[in-house]
């Protein structure tokens, strides 16, 4: 019994120690991490998966009915519409800015996947926004009381109200020339050219909350529209006023030390202090990139733009944090990682990677892993989690920094899907691989999957 007890331990020993982890005999520096938001090469289905959730929450939370707000009985017939009649109230409002951004996003998604679902929910709303305008406009020039939410459509006061949405209907009608929408979209475009406030050389500016304050927010909420009206239209002054303003928010918003641009500028404010709010920078680069991609490849302007989209994707891409998100204040980081600036990185950089405007080696990875940071973002629900509410403009760093998060922020869902769209793009366009374990992207194929190998042109491992 000794001698079997002895030999039985001696086998435990033996075993104990063959499965000792060393340097000797386990390549240590392939384990993998222990990463929190996930890393790697995500594949197209599990991009889609993710945009899906997200598709299906806000169509649930976007009924695109109009009710009694008195009974809440449907009413199905234009003729039936009268100064009671409103849109249903769901989660979130069909005619906000945040929702102009979402139907650019869900048109993307379509242009991406070839899913149906995505362009079936942007062209629904929009056209029953066409097919009622009519018969609301006529009420508010009577002087009826109409829904808050369509008298946005029929009499806009601000860019908030025109720009994100025109500019989703201009790209809604390059794709269908049958969609009814070229009346709302002149009516928009006709209060951002010649109502909007604007400064004494023509910038877009608002009077709060200081008197000729200039928002970075207003360069998304104006220019891509009247850059698309250029597609629209083929006249080349919709092209000059967009690159036009773009350069003059440039002037006075752009911090070129940090690479960035501040959110507010006001007028008789001395110093022009900078807080680089990261929505609003968002706001900014995707302003970029919507002027670029229909701006004339000749157009004078084209270059100086493009110039300033790659210094800012460089100062963005450097201060990425770890686990792939942005700072609220990205130059802070005491400050909370937040969801809406990392998903308009997320798409942006990609999209630029994919236009051919920035190196796919130097911000593929970054645009692979703001997608990783983002989808951890989003619930079973397809909530998007994590994005700071609606945020006006501060000049002391607590405004920011305290701004609560919350899952019904409208801001979210747009930059989100949009996000995964252009990452479906960036994993058929590109050549990304692990190597080494990082992620690496390629000029062409790399026809192997060993954990290690060198590349020079030719693949050898």
């Amino acid at each position: 019994m000794q001698i079997g007890l002895a030999f039985t331990t001696c086998l435990c020993i033996s075993h104990a120690k063959a499965q000792t982890v060393n340097d000797s005999n386990t390549p240590l520096h392939l384990m993998r991490p222990a990463y929190r938001v996930g890393y790697g090469i995500p594949t197209t289905q599990e991009v889609k998966q993710t945009m899906d959730r997200v598709l299906q929450y806000i169509a649930s939370e976007t009924p695109a009915i109009l009710v009694d707000k008195n009974t809440g009985k449907e009413i199905t017939k234009i003729k039936d519409i009268n100064e009671n009649t409103q849109l249903k109230q769901g989660g979130f409002r069909l005619t906000s800015y945040e929702w102009g951004v979402t139907y650019s996003a869900v048109l993307a998604a379509y242009e991406a996947t070839g899913d149906s679902a995505y362009r079936d929910y942007v062209y629904q709303r929009h056209k029953l926004l066409a097919d009622i305008a009519p018969t609301f406009r006529k009420f508010h020039e009577q002087g009826k009381p109409i829904d808050g939410n369509i008298r946005r459509v029929v009499d806009p006061h601000a860019l908030d109200d025109a720009g994100a949405v025109c500019c989703s209907m201009i790209k809604a009608l390059l794709e269908d020339n049958k969609l009814p929408l070229r009346p709302l979209i002149d009516n928009y475009i006709e209060y951002i050219i010649n109502k909007e406030y604007r400064l004494d050389d023509g910038t877009f500016a608002r009077l709060r909350p200081q008197k000729n304050t200039v928002w970075l927010d207003d360069m998304f909420m104006g220019i891509p529209a009247v850059a698309y009206m250029g597609r629209l239209t083929g006249d080349t002054k919709y092209y000059d006023e967009a690159a036009r303003q773009v350069l003059l928010f440039a002037e006075r918003m752009w911090v070129p030390e940090k690479k960035l641009f501040r959110h507010g500028w006001v007028e008789d404010m001395t110093p022009h202090v900078a807080f680089h709010w990261g929505r609003a920078n968002g706001w900014a680069i995707l302003t970029l990139c919507e002027v670029l991609d229909v701006l004339p490849e000749n157009h004078p302007q084209r270059l100086q733009i493009l110039d300033l989209l790659r210094k800012h994707a460089e100062g963005l891409a450097a201060l990425q944090h770890q686990d792939g998100f942005w700072h609220q204040l990205l130059d802070r980081n005491d400050t909370y990682l937040e969801t809406s600036a990392t998903a308009i990185y997320a798409y942006c950089l990609a999209h630029a990677v994919n236009k051919g405007w920035i190196s796919a080696k130097a911000f593929g990875p970054v645009a692979l892993q703001a997608w990783h940071a983002l989808a951890s973002s989003i619930n079973e629900r397809g909530q998007v989690e994590g994005v700071c509410v609606g945020t006006g403009m501060g000049f002391d760093a607590s405004f920011y920094a305290y701004r609560p998060v919350h899952a019904m922020a409208a801001h979210g869902y747009g930059p989100a899907i949009w996000a995964g769209a252009e990452i479906i793009r960036l994993l058929q366009l590109q050549h990304p691989k692990l190597n080494d374990s990082a992620v690496q992207f390629y000029d062409e194929e790399v026809p192997t999957d060993q954990p290690i190998f060198n590349y020079d042109g030719k693949i050898r491992f």
